[in-house]
């Protein structure tokens, strides 16, 4: 797995989908999946499908308040990640979705949809 910048695999939806609607969707994407894959240690396949997700969205939606609390597009992104880094995997969403407890949200489901990846491979 390489950690170049991946074009998205679903333009209508996940991040990408949702920072259309508030941004330039490719300046925002090639700002979040670098800087999440180094604040993840993550593969870019891995940031890609976290991105393409529900949660990807959720993570768009994140950014959007952040902008539209009077941060650049970079900065949105950055105290974005920083926020999900800061929460928590709780028990329940540990036993809904198989990612370890306590790990920081961010890195815990980067890291589920990079397994995912992985397993796509095989």
């Amino acid at each position: 797995m390489s950690n170049s910048t991946l074009p998205t695999r679903n333009e209508a939806w996940g991040f990408y989908g949702a920072a259309a609607g508030f941004t330039d969707a490719d300046a925002a994407w090639s700002i979040a999946l670098p800087a999440i894959a180094k604040a993840v240690r993550a593969s870019a396949e891995g940031v890609r499908d976290f991105l393409d997700s529900r949660h990807g969205r959720h993570f768009a939606d994140d950014v959007h308040n952040g902008i539209h609390a009077g941060l650049a597009l970079k900065a949105a992104i950055d105290a974005a990640i920083a926020r999900w880094m800061g929460w928590t995997i709780s028990r329940a969403t540990a036993q809904e979705h198989g990612i370890p407890q306590g790990l920081p949200y961010l890195t815990g489901f980067v890291g589920l949809y990079e397994i995912m990846a992985e397993a796509e491979q095989v």
